[in-house]
């Protein structure tokens, strides 16, 4: 259990870390509306991926283990809600949609960096 709230803790960070870095060399180096799609991006799937967390957490901690309806109906929820802010955000041009989906891609990142993370821990310690 420890190895696992650790690598949350790790995912979490990296993904907070990798969003403002995305969204500071966004507005640095980019046109506004390119950068503007870095930070909505970023915060939509930061912010559902620790709603996601939340829900999780709260349906598997005994006593009160929640139903499988329950998860997915908020899974569902989220997931309209979501797709609905990024429709308005590209139908109205209030983004770009290639910084959107940069932005989108931080929790992704920040698994595979985990992942890679681990994977090296793995081979170094079985190396030494």
């Amino acid at each position: 259990m420890r190895i696992e709230r650790n690598l949350l803790k790790f995912i979490t960070l990296s993904n907070w870390i990798l969003f403002c870095a995305a969204t500071t060399l966004g507005f640095v180096l980019v046109p506004g509306p390119f950068a503007w799609g870095i930070l909505a991006g970023g915060l939509i799937v930061t912010i559902n991926f620790q709603l996601l967390y939340q829900t999780l957490k709260k349906a598997l901690t005994p006593p009160h283990v929640a139903k499988t309806g329950v998860v997915l109906g908020k899974y569902y929820i989220r997931f309209f809600a979501c797709a609905l802010i990024i429709y308005v955000l590209i139908a109205d041009h209030y983004v770009n949609p290639l910084g959107l989906i940069i932005g989108l891609s931080v929790v992704v990142t920040s698994i595979l960096i985990a992942t890679l993370n681990e994977v090296r821990k793995i081979v170094f310690k079985e190396a030494a």
